[in-house]
């Protein structure tokens, strides 16, 4: 069985890109994304790392460590660097590239593709996303095909959404962005609401009449 939304993950140790890396000591009291690729010198991973590596910057001024994952050990992932880097302008992988030969975190985090496997017959890791909170719980997971890349600035896009959304009592709809306006929870009275959002709040009308939708905005900005 995978990891499910609330989970608390498992904790590691394990070589990488950087030595050894302990995972809760590596993100402490951050938030931090887990994601994995099916090998080295492929590809659709290249493209993948490169896109983060590119990114990082963004991640590091939201305080989110990074930390990739696939089977192949870690002198692979140091010879690797240079053909990411080289293919996306500006990339900088800054972040490590944990080894795991064996499957064993993949395993039991979820993130095998029975339908990818190497040249011995063991699955490959698939293209998994796992954004972790401070409590070392999953807040968010995504998993994908070998076949498929991910977008990267979507996740940065999601992410912003939960650090938003963990500290005020807001949600937010389809492709909102930062500085976009937030909805009010469902959950919250229209009282309690005047409180909460001093910049005020919207009712949207609708055929229902029911007031469940409410805009605000972004109540960190």
């Amino acid at each position: 069985m995978g990891l499910k939304l609330g989970d608390t993950v498992a904790d590691f140790e394990a070589d990488s890109s950087h030595g050894k890396i302990h995972l809760y000591d590596y993100i402490h009291n951050s938030w931090a994304i887990l994601f994995s690729h099916p090998a080295d010198f492929t590809p659709v991973c290249t493209t993948e790392l490169g896109a983060v590596g590119k990114l990082m910057p963004e991640f590091e001024k939201r305080g989110v460590k990074v930390l990739a994952l696939s089977y192949n050990d870690a002198e692979s992932h140091k010879a690797w660097i240079s053909d990411i880097e080289s293919y996306t302008p500006g990339a900088r992988v800054t972040y490590p590239i944990i080894a795991d030969p064996n499957r064993e975190i993949a395993l039991n985090y979820g993130m095998l593709d029975p339908a990818e496997k190497d040249a011995a017959g063991i699955p490959l890791t698939a293209r998994a996303v796992f954004v972790i909170g401070p409590d070392k719980t999953v807040k968010l997971s995504i998993l994908y095909p070998a076949t498929t890349g991910r977008n990267f600035a979507e996740i940065l896009r999601v992410l912003d959404s939960l650090l938003l959304t963990a500290n005020y009592s807001v949600a937010t709809p389809i492709d909102w962005k930062a500085g976009d306006k937030c909805m009010v929870l469902p959950s919250i009275s229209d009282g309690v609401a005047a409180e909460k959002f001093p910049k005020g709040f919207e009712t949207v009308g609708v055929p229902s009449g029911k007031g469940y939708i409410r805009l605000t905005p972004q109540p960190d900005l």
